[in-house]
């Protein structure tokens, strides 16, 4: 995710730089480990021994130092400890201790140690010359404050490792995650757990948010209930209309169904047929006739017509995605257990044109079968675009004929301070380049990808970002001008050159790079950005599947390129117009929009970055992905790049960012920035044709209620500063995002996403009925503005109703027989008069409970516990486990 914080925050990153007691390491600092003076040194083994048996600690100790503003950003600190303990004793000096913080060092409370920022979020630990040596079995204490807060155990990234001289380094084994064996998720056993709500979990003084613990769960989950009935006739996502014509006599597909496809293309359904089968349907010559025909009304693309006879079932659409949803609709309607079906008739079209799903596989790694598992899903629930986020600063990971520096290089990171043969860690990756983290996809792969998606309808928008989040693909350029400038080539060299080397600019990017950014005033940038867009057209052309839409992120890092020679050269003397350098940003945006366009590719960027653009030099067919945040009026945005005409899809991050826990507790996944409890109740409740109007249903990040004001603004001259949306204008879709600075795993990736993705896929193709209408002439909506009534907000906990309980004891099932991981939910328990009571947020999952640590029983009515009470949920299958989590 580009660490999207608030602006004030960016401001306090660049304010705390500069701080007097943190050093920042540069490259030009490289050969210091080895020329310093030290007492003693360490050999390999003993370096080896020293990362077998050091244990380490990570303790949050405050959100609250003294010395720290308690609300508010600006100023904001926390203080959080580092033990060390050693099973031998060590004397020597000689040694480091590398590891990511997410959040920067400002002080250390320390006489023996200094921690000293590298890049980005990788720090070092450094002994003293007052260090006394590590004693066996006596701990040591870093004390340190941290820019900001940490309100999640998960924050404490993995893989501490040691170096020492010109030795090999060595991984801390305490510092590596372990998995769970009931849940399948990474547990961290260095991080300490949290204990105090209000110290811990707590950002500042007017942080409302309440830690989630059973008997919060407990209310939030009231008024949901089990009932089966809702259940027979659903399907995720809510068709358009339905007419059930008979429960009496359920038809069966037990005994098979015979496709008779008549004009359609078989590989068109192949995907859907395979997801009936993977249910128990299969393919017989005596099975139940589905027919394929033409729709014979004008439709919009996926519309399809669902009839269910005793005798046949027929499906009418008049593209090969309506013909795959009909099936995909009719898997929907089957229990997996009796695949019985009412007879009825289904009559769907979508609500929005683009129905996307985000993965960012650029920060860590995330295999190719991930990918094709979440392809698979994405057509199950009518979804239709990926965008697939693969460069960024921490990684380039797709293969580019002829600049195979990108992936020898820019896709791996390891410990080579010089950064020739890989990038720094980050993120936790550690000092090895043969880990799952590290890695990217072939060409070979890529189209396999393209092939997969176009066979369920899916069309890949891929994504390489620039001009900042750029630190891989520079890295990578550097290497190669380094090689062929050695062999004497300068001309070869410059040709896809990315940075000016006289470039003397300071600045810092969101992730504390500062130097990530390409340079815009160079032409060999444009030249590299021309030639990786020609060869993954290429891919797309070999794959069948030409490439229409291109991502190019349009993120940049303010105050980049002020002191480049280059550019001031460019700015004294240039035809395109550019006057001023804080024309730079929208120059290349623009100028590499038109590149697209002239190729015939409509190009595509984050809402910031489209933001700086002049739209008068944009393509009039231009998409942007709208990521502000609504309680910080990001809805004024969105209005803005709506009424241009661009195609504006929404991935508002307090509810489409998956990345982001379920529940406000800090031992689930995720970062944190805009929400801290995405559950899938909160994403049902969406409203993205009236964004202001959520207010009447939402709080800020810190739980508090806030006004969103859609009313015309204008400035001292009259001038429209921002307003409501324009009738007749509208936007173009949903995409829900997964970034994974967090998400290590493939296992994980599949628990942030599922089951949210399936709420994604509802709000994406149906229109919910009590959605608030938008009001063109302008609103202000707060919690006690009215326009959300009573009756609506009945009418969304009913529909709830029918949507949770299809989730628990219909569509769980589905996903287990796919292999999907998804997150088994974190049970509501609340015990009264000495009787154990619990519920979920959808119900029909199986609920565990243990009393003083004994046997796990099934909970299956009001029962009565004495002493310590711990519950869990179980998955469909009954196989896997949820969190468990203490009543009392």
């Amino acid at each position: 995710m580009k660490l999207k914080l608030i602006t004030a925050a960016i401001t306090l990153v660049l304010a705390t730089s500069a701080c007097s007691d943190v050093k920042t390491e540069t490259n030009n600092q490289v050969s210091a480990e080895s020329s310093q003076a030290k007492a003693k040194s360490l050999d390999q083994a003993q370096l080896n021994k020293l990362g077998e048996t050091l244990d380490i600690k990570y303790r949050l100790v405050t959100n609250y130092p003294e010395g720290c503003p308690t609300s508010g950003v600006d100023g904001r600190c926390f203080t959080a400890q580092i033990d060390l303990t050693s099973a031998v004793d060590v004397d020597s000096k000689d040694w480091s201790i590398y590891f990511s913080q997410m959040r920067p060092v400002q002080s250390v409370s320390s006489d023996e140690f200094t921690i000293t920022r590298v890049k980005g979020d990788l720090h070092k630990i450094v002994p003293t010359a007052k260090f006394k040596g590590l004693k066996k079995d006596i701990t040591k204490t870093i004390e340190f404050k941290g820019e900001l807060w940490q309100l999640s155990e998960t924050d404490a990234m993995p893989n501490y490792y040691l170096v020492s001289g010109e030795l090999e380094p060595v991984l801390i084994k305490s510092t590596r995650v372990s998995l769970d064996s009931e849940t399948g998720m990474e547990l961290r056993p260095y991080a300490v757990s949290f204990t105090d709500e209000e110290t811990q979990y707590k950002r500042s003084d007017t942080d409302e948010v309440k830690w989630a613990t059973p008997e919060i769960l407990f209310l939030a989950n009231q008024g949901i209930d089990f009932q089966p009935e809702l259940v027979t006739n659903t399907i995720i996502p809510t068709p358009l209309k339905v007419n059930v014509s008979s429960t009496d006599r359920p038809v069966s597909l037990k005994d098979g169904i015979k496709l008779e496809l008549h004009d359609v293309k078989r590989q068109a359904i192949d995907a859907a047929v395979a997801r009936l089968s993977r249910i128990g349907v299969e393919e017989s010559s005596s099975g139940l006739a589905i027919s394929f025909l033409p729709l014979k009304v004008k439709s919009t693309p996926g519309s399809y017509l669902l009839d269910i006879a005793k005798n046949e079932i027929t499906i009418s659409a008049a593209d090969d995605a309506g013909f795959s949803y009909g099936l995909s609709s009719l898997t929907s309607l089957l229990d997996s257990n009796d695949l019985a079906v009412n007879t009825m008739r289904v009559e769907d079209s979508p609500r929005y044109d683009f129905r996307g799903m985000h993965i960012d596989v650029s920060r860590n790694f995330h295999s190719k079968q991930l990918v094709l598992d979440m392809l698979d899903q994405m057509a199950a629930y009518k979804l239709n675009k990926l965008h697939l986020h693969m460069a960024d600063d921490e990684g380039w990971r797709l293969e580019i004929d002829g600049l195979p520096e990108l992936t020898d290089v820019g896709s791996k990171r390891c410990h080579d301070l010089s950064e020739t043969r890989c990038l720094l860690p980050q993120l936790g990756s550690g000092p090895f380049a043969n880990v799952k983290v590290n890695g990217y996809y072939s060409k070979a792969d890529y189209i396999e990808i393209l092939k997969y998606a176009g066979a369920r309808q899916i069309q890949v928008i891929p994504s390489m970002d620039m001009p900042g989040h750029s630190r891989a693909a520079i890295k990578s350029m550097e290497a190669r001008y380094r090689k062929l400038a050695a062999s004497g080539d300068l001309k070869g060299a410059d040709e896809y050159r990315l940075i000016d080397p006289k470039d003397t600019t300071v600045y810092s990017s969101i992730q504390y790079y500062d130097d990530n950014t390409l340079n815009v005033c160079m032409e060999s940038t444009f030249h590299f950005v021309d030639k990786v867009i020609d060869e993954i057209a290429k891919l797309h052309e070999q794959a069948g599947q030409p490439l229409s839409v291109y991502h190019i992120g349009a993120d940049e890092t303010a105050g980049a390129w002020l002191d480049s020679p280059i550019c001031k050269a460019f700015l004294a003397d240039n035809k395109q117009g550019v006057i001023t350098s804080d024309e730079f940003g929208a120059y290349f945006v623009e100028r590499v929009s038109n590149i697209l366009h002239e190729k015939g590719i409509e190009p595509a960027g984050w809402s910031d970055g489209m933001s700086h653009t002049r739209p008068e030099n944009m393509p009039k067919s231009s998409q942007t992905n709208i990521w502000d945040v609504i309680s910080h009026n990001g809805f004024r945005r969105a209005h803005q790049q709506a009424n241009l005409g661009w195609d504006a899809v929404l991935g508002m991050p307090e509810m489409l960012y998956f990345d982001f826990p379920y529940e406000a507790d800090p031992k689930e996944h995720g970062y944190y920035w805009a929400s801290r409890n995405t559950n899938e109740r909160k994403l049902y409740g969406f409203m993205p044709d009236n964004l202001p109007a959520n207010a009447e249903q939402w709080t800020d990040i810190q739980g508090n209620p806030f006004e969103a004001d859609d009313t015309e603004k204008r400035d001292k001259a009259g001038k429209l500063v921002s307003g409501p949306m324009k009738e007749g204008m509208s936007f173009s879709g949903l995409q829900g995002q997964i970034w994974s600075e967090t998400l290590r795993s493939d296992a994980v990736v599949e628990y942030m996403t599922f089951p949210r993705l399936l709420i994604l896929a509802e709000k994406a193709w149906h229109k919910a009925s009590w959605e608030v209408p938008y009001q063109y002439k302008g609103a202000s909506y707060n919690q006690t503005s009215g326009y959300f009534t009573q009756d609506m907000r009945n009418e969304q906990a009913r529909q709830w109703a029918v949507i949770a309980n299809t989730l628990g004891q219909k569509e769980l099932a589905k996903l287990d027989k796919a292999g999907i991981e998804y997150r088994v939910p974190t049970v509501g328990a609340h015990i009264h008069e000495g009787q154990l009571f619990t519920n979920l947020i959808y119900p029909g999952l199986t609920v565990e409970y243990r009393v003083n640590g004994g046997e796990w029983l099934i909970y299956h009515s009001p029962v009565a516990v004495d002493g310590r009470v711990d519950v869990r949920a179980v998955a469909a299958d009954g196989k896997r486990k949820g969190r468990s989590l203490i009543v009392r």
